[in-house]
């Protein structure tokens, strides 16, 4: 006998502030303290939810080795101080990490697997670099018919921006407004209430005593936005991934250290607890595109995810579709026809970071904050995936 399907509501979304990598403010911080700072920070904007309730945590990582391995998800909950009881699992589906983990503690809500899930996404690209330390690729990947999968993320936005034509001109104006987006919304201090702030510890020894000196510091602000872009400084540059290409450092995506954790629950959770609701995860849709062009992903998800929570394209109010490069990003736009006064009103991946396996949950965060702000409806969290996937996950304002 099949068991009706129950709604899971977000209670609590946050994030640590985006650090640069390899030599921004979170270079020396550890991902699980990012992680454990995040979850921290989630679980403080919920202090009437006991923390025996929840079941299990699934977390998003894009390279889960190294300083991020060992299940990042597991271990952190119990340096976060949380109930023995509590699991943790580590997932990956690259840049849709962090979606795919709230989508999947959602599900476990929705089939009454769980009553609390914690949902969040971790990366830190300064200890853990793009493809791992030890890369070891399957050689079958380099004949014709595979071979898309062994092409380099910034070759594949080459490939894209071939195909539809996407100019060198308009993708330094997409990375431009990108970084303006990102500055005003800053200055108008709307990333506050989905920023968990995060204190650095530094220590450093002195020569001359012998002694170790311990510095604190608390960073609240993302560190990639850029006041000073302009086309002319974008113009100077050279393409990074082809001779004679079209795609620069100023127009893909930053690397980039941090962390998001959402708390999500059950309706019966709500009304034993009184808690109240930020929004409720409505639908979420991946689909594979050829991996040479893996960056147009999303035109073939967002359709999907709409379907699935039983809306069109034109009811969303909020779009933050994930810059991995301005080339794949203005594809998607046009192709789709996005509107774009809803897509990435506070900028995107490459004015605010990308850190990978935590991109969406960070920009789940978003979403909700600024559904809530701004009094809208439905927002959707999008990405191309590596290895030739599109992902997009809608939320819904209660």
């Amino acid at each position: 006998m099949s068991k009706q399907l129950q709604d899971a509501y977000i209670v609590a979304a946050t994030r640590t502030p985006i650090g640069k990598a390899p030599r921004g403010m979170f270079s020396k911080t550890r991902p699980d303290d990012l992680l454990v700072a995040a979850i921290k920070g989630a679980m403080a904007a919920v202090p009437g939810l006991d923390p025996a309730l929840i079941v299990d945590a699934i977390i998003g990582c894009s390279f889960p080795e190294a300083e991020q391995g060992f299940n990042i998800a597991r271990n952190s909950v119990v340096l976060a101080g949380l109930p023995n009881t509590v699991g943790g699992v580590t997932i990956n589906r690259y840049c849709a990490s962090g979606i795919t983990a709230l989508a999947m503690a959602a599900d476990r809500i929705r089939v009454g697997e769980a009553d609390v899930m914690i949902a969040g996404g971790v990366e830190s690209m300064s200890m853990v670099p793009m493809m791992g330390h030890h890369p070891s690729i399957n050689m079958d990947t380099f004949k014709d018919e595979n071979v898309g999968l062994a092409y380099g993320m910034g070759l594949t936005a080459e490939k894209v921006a071939q195909q539809w034509k996407i100019s060198r001109e308009d993708q330094d104006a997409f990375g431009l407004e990108s970084h303006r987006k990102a500055i005003a919304a800053q200055q108008a201090g709307f990333f506050k209430d989905e920023t968990t702030p995060v204190e650095i510890i530094t220590r450093t020894p002195d020569l001359r005593t012998g002694e170790i000196k311990v510095g604190k510091r608390t960073v609240d602000t993302d560190e990639g936005a850029r006041a000073d872009a302009s086309m002319e400084g974008m113009a100077k540059l050279k393409p990074v991934f082809a001779a004679k290409g079209t795609v620069t450092a100023a127009t893909s995506s930053q690397m980039s250290d941090g962390a998001g954790a959402l708390i999500v629950v059950s309706e019966k959770i709500l009304k034993e607890h009184n808690l109240t609701p930020l929004a409720k995860f409505s639908s979420f849709a991946v689909r594979g595109v050829p991996p040479e062009i893996m960056g147009i992903g999303p035109k073939v998800a967002i359709p999907a995810a709409c379907a699935a929570a039983g809306i069109t394209q034109d009811q969303l109010d909020w779009i933050e579709l994930n810059e991995a490069f301005a080339a794949q990003a203005l594809a998607v736009i046009r192709d789709l026809n996005l509107d774009t006064s809803k897509v990435n009103p506070m900028g995107g991946a490459i004015a605010l970071g990308h850190p990978l396996g935590a991109t969406g949950a960070i920009r789940a965060a978003t979403v909700v904050h600024a559904l809530r702000r701004n009094q809208l409806k439905y927002g959707m969290v999008t990405m191309c995936v590596g290895a030739g996937m599109g992902a997009a996950g809608i939320i819904e304002r209660v």
